[in-house]
């Protein structure tokens, strides 16, 4: 079974792109012990647009949709009676995809 690969289209004005990977950087290892999950990117655009690229693969889509309905709802809910920041994105598209193909670096 092919991994799957998961990529989050946000778009994050100018002013709000140090806060968005200030966030990212405070919960970078979130996602690491989660169950299939084999790969994490964020992405920053570096010219003509305003969109980042939130990267993960994983060994399939369960995996996913476990992180999705566990620890990634936690942490984007705070704790109890917590005021919630405002979103650093100001829109966000979800691409799903198969690996079919993929390469490494020959090995010298």
């Amino acid at each position: 079974m092919p991994s799957v690969v998961k990529i989050n289209v946000l778009t994050v004005p100018a002013e709000q792109r140090e806060v968005l990977e200030k966030r990212f950087a405070s919960r970078a290892h979130a996602v690491e012990n989660s169950d299939g999950f084999e790969w994490f990117e964020l992405l920053r655009p570096v010219e003509g647009t305003d969109t980042y690229l939130v990267y993960t693969r994983w060994r399939d889509e369960e995996s996913f949709q476990a992180w999705m309905e566990g620890p990634m709802k936690a942490a984007h809910q705070g704790g109890e009676g917590a005021e919630r920041p405002r979103p650093a994105a100001s829109g966000s598209t979800l691409w799903s995809f198969e690996v079919v193909q993929q390469a490494g670096p020959k090995q010298a």
